[in-house]
């Protein structure tokens, strides 16, 4: 059992990152004002779960050793760099075709499409490695069971905070790009630019390495 003030440390420290727009948020933000509040949702879920396989590898002790290596990380963080910029490209590429799928009430992106892409950003997250392998342990006791278990407690915790605040940030930029389609030519502005956030956003992961 983990101990209430550790708890409750923890749960402090994951609200504060979790609500701090960071480039997790803006990926969804990208997403929500390219292809609307349910591809931005489906962003939200897909990128947690994958998210949530570098979790349990991290509490298999996984995560450890890419942490602790330069070149496993580096190129997990250019690999994810790498996909947000193509998909960012893909979203100024068929931004006129948003005009005609919001004219005709139907999604520009396929649910399953957009379920896939967030995970594979969510399992290519180089900062949620570093969160957990050495963030996480930090709230621990190692006098209250399996080290495993409270790492896949706490980390579960973190991710239902996070798809809460994520969600939060998709359905407000869900709600703005609703207002730009009003004016079909908004509409296909505000498509290249969610393309081009997101460009910016693996550029800033190539640079920092950082995502959240």
């Amino acid at each position: 059992m983990i101990p209430a003030a550790n708890l409750l440390a923890f749960v402090g420290a994951a609200v504060l990152i979790a609500v701090i727009p960071g480039p997790g948020v803006l990926f969804v933000i990208g997403r929500a004002l390219s292809y609307g509040r349910r591809a931005a949702l489906l962003s939200v879920l897909g990128h947690s779960l994958g998210v949530l396989a570098i979790l349990g590898l991290v509490a298999a002790g996984l995560g450890s050793i890419l942490a602790a290596s330069a070149i496993a990380l580096s190129v997990v963080k250019i690999a994810g760099a790498l996909y947000l910029m193509f998909l960012g490209a893909q979203a100024i590429r068929e931004r006129r075709s948003l005009r005609t799928a919001f004219e005709a009430k139907l999604e520009p992106m396929d649910q399953r499409r957009a379920l896939r892409q967030a995970v594979l950003v969510g399992v290519t997250n180089p900062k949620a490695i570093i969160f957990f392998s050495a963030i996480l342990p930090q709230f621990v006791d190692r006098q209250s069971g399996a080290i495993p278990l409270q790492m896949l407690l706490l980390g579960v915790l973190f991710l239902v905070i996070a798809v809460c605040s994520d969600s939060v940030y998709a359905l407000a930029a869900g709600s703005a790009r609703n207002w730009f389609a009003r004016s079909p030519r908004r509409l296909e502005a505000v498509g290249g630019a969610g393309g081009m956030m997101i460009i910016g956003l693996g550029a800033s992961v190539a640079v920092s390495g950082t995502t959240n």
